[in-house]
């Protein structure tokens, strides 16, 4: 019997930056290991700014530069991804306290999660928003967000072994 795939839905701001690319950094990543049955992955900002927008052209840049393709549209955040995602990945302390005042239980909270907790370098525990910085920001976030992701990814690979090995 095949699994449900996992879902992980990332936020940021306004899901132009950090969140699209830390979709498409997880998308490469599992597509890498060849586990795209198992995951359903999208991304979405607590803000509704940029609506309808693609990624910010410096994050699809970095994207590129480093074999990961970014596609979609910027959308906000909406009580039902609460349910319909396993994992809500936050990039920033503000936007995990903005997703907590939108849960509406505590089992929506605890879907809750920032991306860097899984980072093996966690510095602050957050990916700095690069919007007005110049290209060494998305660089930066590049670095952190891959390294997290990656991180994020043998995490859920470990606990699915668990969970089927304890099914047993």
């Amino acid at each position: 019997m095949a699994e449900d795939p996992i879902r992980v839905l990332f936020v940021c701001l306004g899901n132009i930056c950090r969140s699209p690319l830390a979709e498409g950094v997880f998308r490469s990543l599992v597509r890498a290991r060849e586990l795209e049955n198992r995951y359903l992955v999208d991304s979405a900002g607590t803000g509704a700014w940029h609506a309808g927008e693609h990624p910010d052209q410096r994050s699809v840049e970095v994207a590129r530069r480093n074999g990961v393709a970014l596609s979609g549209h910027a959308r906000q955040i909406e009580a039902p991804d609460f349910a319909d995602f396993d994992y809500v990945i936050a990039m920033d302390r503000q936007n995990l306290l903005e997703l907590r005042t939108l849960a509406r239980s505590p089992q929506d909270e605890a879907h809750l999660h920032l991306l860097r907790d899984f980072d093996p370098e966690p510095g602050d525990g957050q990916v700095p928003d690069p919007y007005y910085g110049g290209p060494d920001g998305f660089e930066r976030m590049y670095e952190m967000v891959n390294r997290a992701c990656a991180a994020l990814l043998d995490h859920l690979e470990e606990h699915r072994l668990d969970r089927t090995t304890n099914e047993k």
